[in-house]
């Protein structure tokens, strides 16, 4: 059962939210708990230097004849274990639109990729996250079709507002309207909150009903061997008329109260909040010491490096990097650089100014990319996120595919270093270029990073000497297994940043006595500096430096070993 000593502030926080009906949500909360603690291992872990994600559609592998989820377990089992030992397996219930992103029942598994039994089948050898899309879901959903038909229950599980009302503080990461007609059982319109698309329609975190169907979700998700969740969309949760409706206190509220819910079933699932937002926003959602999100998506990463090396120069970086600081050393970030979504523009406010921020737009769309826009309260538009392969992003089509792939490496190499847990997307893993072709054909943006792969096609590739998914794929694995055998890298250890040179990035990593100096080269150009300390190990070439000055050529980079 949930702590006694908790249970009074649990009470509290649910009668601020529900008013009369706190007590109706705790007695289902411990309804809840009853019903998934047999299902539930009770354990407790801690994340590692060896704990590496790879996050991957359930159908990015395909073989006919096979399941997509089959598949996807052999390849993880065959080209990603031992070094990449957990899979975040994008959203796998049915859906509607936006591949994957309009559930219709957060209970079942899309029959085209398979079954319970094959994502069983794959927790066996790769710890596994989830993706919880609980921000909104299909309107094709049963859920949505009983709040139209007003069913017992339903009547308050989305949104409706009268379109007459000023919305125009809502923050917007679309262009698309925020209200969608619906016509309810009795042909009564209803204009209901949809933040993202038509088709994908916002639960009403006000109605304690909600919080109840959503925690049963996710308690259901870890009965079913998720040991990370992912919080998708997360900062749009709660609604009120006259706010922004971003990151309001009741949003960081119930994500508190969830990860209380699952903690008193077991200490091995960590909660991921998804916040495509500027830097300063995107961390709240760590809370005070480690009450709120165990890690926060570091999405001023990917934009940052890439700006750096547009710019040949790392002083925005290295300063960004010195100011981070976290409540405690139980949270950290889950570093990436490329994932199904585009490369978001927002984290970069603040840090770099708008005509830089256009200049990256431009890049994308010179290095065959795109870019996607929001609405802003002025009724101007501004670049949100940038849809385009990340090592095509960082390269344009003059370079070679040496230069290509040592840029692409470089970045890798540098969130691999950072604090945190590395999330690797499946086709930075394995050098895929822009996928065009998949844009052309449906009309969507994204579908540029998205490509679906046959196995053995994919196969023949990596094992092809010399060919680009082969040279990026295997130095990636090499640089992972380094990665994981070093307890420097321990996503919680120390890291201080160095303001050497204009074109080079220094971590240094600590952790149990153990030092690493990572040194990376964001310039076309040989760079030199004074060594950093004598007689260290170089991990990447398995030597010993004694030289007093370190070397570091064109976009590569060092990792020595105190």
């Amino acid at each position: 059962m949930i702590k006694q000593l908790e249970i009074e502030t649990i009470i509290d926080d649910l009668n601020t939210l529900y008013n009369n009906r706190g007590a109706w949500v705790y007695d289902n909360i411990v309804s809840l708990v009853k019903k998934y603690r047999p299902l539930i291992a009770n354990k407790e872990n801690s994340l590692t230097e060896k704990d590496i994600v790879l996050i991957t559609y359930g159908d990015n592998i395909q073989k006919e004849g096979n399941t997509h989820l089959s598949m996807l377990k052999k390849f993880v089992d065959t080209y990603c274990l031992p070094e990449i030992n957990s899979t975040h397996i994008l959203p796998f219930c049915p859906y509607t639109s936006d591949d994957g992103f309009s559930v219709t029942d957060y209970f079942k598994i899309d029959k085209e990729l398979g079954t319970w039994d094959d994502i069983a089948s794959l927790s066996n050898n790769s710890n596994l996250m989830f993706d919880a899309v609980v921000n909104h879901m299909s309107k094709s959903s049963k859920w949505f079709q009983s709040y139209l038909a007003q069913e017992e229950g339903f009547q308050d599980f989305f949104t409706s507002v009268d379109p007459k009302t000023d919305l125009s503080k809502v923050v917007r990461p679309r262009t698309l309207p925020l209200l969608t007609p619906f016509k309810d059982k009795n042909g009564i319109e209803k204009f209901v909150w949809t933040t993202f698309s038509e088709d994908q329609v916002d639960l009403n975190y006000a109605s304690p009903e909600v919080f109840i169907a959503v925690l049963d979700v996710l308690l259901f998700y870890v009965s079913r061997g998720a040991k990370l969740i992912r919080l998708d969309a997360i900062a749009f949760l709660w609604k009120t008329i006259g706010t922004n409706c971003l990151h309001l206190e009741e949003t960081h509220t119930i994500i508190k109260l969830y990860k209380k819910v699952i903690q008193s079933l077991t200490k091995n699932v960590s909660i991921i909040t998804e916040t495509n937002v500027p830097h300063e926003e995107n961390i709240s959602y760590f809370g005070n010491d480690n009450n709120e999100a165990d890690l926060v998506y570091n999405f001023t990463l990917a934009p940052l490096l890439a700006y750096s090396i547009m710019k040949g120069d790392v002083n925005v970086l290295t300063n960004w990097a010195k100011s981070l600081e976290f409540p405690s050393d139980k949270v950290c970030f889950f570093n990436f650089t490329a994932s199904h979504d585009g490369i978001g523009m927002r984290p970069l406010q603040n840090i770099i100014s708008d005509d830089e921020i256009a200049k990256l737009a431009s890049l994308a769309e010179k290095n065959g990319g795109y870019v996607s826009y929001k609405n802003n309260e002025d009724g101007s538009q501004s670049p949100y996120e940038l849809n385009c392969n990340y090592i095509d992003f960082l390269s344009n089509s003059t370079e070679t595919d040496e230069v290509r792939i040592h840029k692409m490496l470089l970045t890798q190499a540098v969130m691999i270093s950072m604090p945190g847990v590395p999330g690797i997307y499946f086709h930075s893993l394995v050098g895929s270029r822009n996928y065009n072709k998949g844009v052309e054909e449906s009309g969507i943006k994204r579908r540029v990073n998205r490509e679906k792969l046959n196995f053995d096609s994919l196969e023949k590739e990596l094992n092809t000497q010399g060919s680009l998914r082969n040279k990026v794929f295997t130095t990636y694995k090499q640089l992972l297994s380094i990665r994981t055998k070093e307890t420097a890298f321990n996503p919680y250890g120390e890291a201080t940043y160095k303001n050497i040179n204009n074109n080079v990035f220094i971590i240094k990593r600590q952790h149990n006595q153990e030092t690493i100096f990572t040194i990376y080269n964001f310039s076309n150009l040989p760079v030199k500096i004074d060594a950093l300390a004598v007689n260290v190990f170089d991990l990447l070439n398995k030597k010993v430096v004694d030289e007093s000055v370190w070397e570091i050529a064109p976009y590569q980079f060092n990792w020595y070993k105190k």
